[in-house]
């Protein structure tokens, strides 16, 4: 059984943070009855009521109902209802985090608040049944990339692919790659590890949920980060992480298209009036099939303008489409 003043004080804490809340207020003989069945504490009115004061000169928002007999209530928490409803949803919606990780960071979420509004919060929860990935390892991945950068070390790992009948192996027969990692990028509902490739002699990308196994750390110093490498610069040309010839394209988009440009290439994005019923955007990409997938994604109402050639390797990569289709 718990005794004395201080266990007293933290179990008082205890139980207005996880009982309490605008809506549901505790009354000092309900804490009293709380304190001695589940905790086996003596405590007076006076005592419980000292208590909180103390509580609220640490720093703990208590708000006191005066009337007949007092009620308490915690407030102000370190995040509101609506704030913990967009982090659970983010996380059921995470292409990086496996279902039972969801589940159990779904659960560590609800207990930041009282266990009433946790309750409106699981009520709330709409599984999109979005694709989770199926590897488990991910934090421990995640971990070991971050203390690698932290401490500019090389990583060496094996990379998942998939073949055409969707059974899992390793890419290149085994082959273990080595990285100096520089950054971790959260692009598309992804996490990928940016860094530079010995055997490349380029920065490359790797997507963190298909590394087999947890990396190893080498004792290996990094290659150090060129002084004029812009992460940002980098991560808007390559294009959701894909290689290919970077250049400034000019297109012309359909007005209605506005918005999805914007999602692409951000709000600075050069953009003028094209006609009446489009506008010209001026973008820097990476001319790959993923870029030029994009555009086919908009049934004609996004054309490459210039330049010529990264023009024609579209049409080309169009023929050929159609040429697949009619065999």
């Amino acid at each position: 059984m718990a005794s004395g003043k201080k266990s007293r004080i933290l179990y008082i804490q205890k139980i207005l943070t996880e009982r309490t809340d605008e809506n549901n207020p505790l009354s000092t003989n309900q804490i009293i009855n709380i304190l001695h069945e589940e905790y086996g504490i003596s405590a007076h009115r006076t005592t419980i009521a000292n208590d909180i004061e103390e509580l609220k000169e640490f720093g703990l928002d208590v708000v006191t109902i005066h009337s007949t007999q007092s009620k308490y209530f915690v407030k102000n928490r370190l995040f509101n209802t609506a704030e913990l409803k967009v982090l659970i949803d983010a996380v059921e919606a995470s292409k990086v985090i496996t279902t039972n990780k969801s589940k159990e960071l779904v659960n560590k979420i609800q207990q930041l608040t009282s266990i009433n509004q946790a309750a409106g919060l699981k009520r709330n929860n709409h599984n999109v049944n979005r694709v989770k990935p199926t590897n488990e390892l991910i934090y421990s991945i995640i971990n070991t990339i971050n203390e690698a950068i932290n401490t500019s070390k090389q990583i060496e790992f094996q990379y998942y692919e998939y073949t055409g009948l969707k059974k899992k192996i390793l890419k290149n027969k085994g082959e273990v790659y080595r990285i100096s990692p520089y950054y971790m990028v959260w692009s598309g509902d992804f996490y990928y590890v940016l860094g530079y490739s010995d055997k490349h002699q380029k920065i490359v990308t790797f997507r963190v949920d298909r590394i087999a196994m947890c990396p190893k750390i080498s004792k290996i110093e990094s290659v150090a980060l060129p002084d004029d490498f812009d992460i940002d610069e980098y991560t808007k040309s390559v294009f959701f992480m894909y290689d290919g010839e970077k250049v400034t394209v000019e297109l012309r988009c359909d007005n209605s298209l506005m918005k999805y440009v914007i999602d692409h290439f951000g709000e600075n994005v050069i953009t003028l009036a094209y006609d009446m019923y489009s506008f010209k955007a001026v973008v820097d990409v990476l001319a790959s099939p993923t870029f030029f997938g994009w555009i086919f994604g908009f049934e004609g109402k996004i054309q490459i303008l210039s330049p010529e050639n990264i023009k024609e390797q579209y049409l080309k990569m169009i023929s050929s489409q159609n040429s697949i289709r009619n065999i």
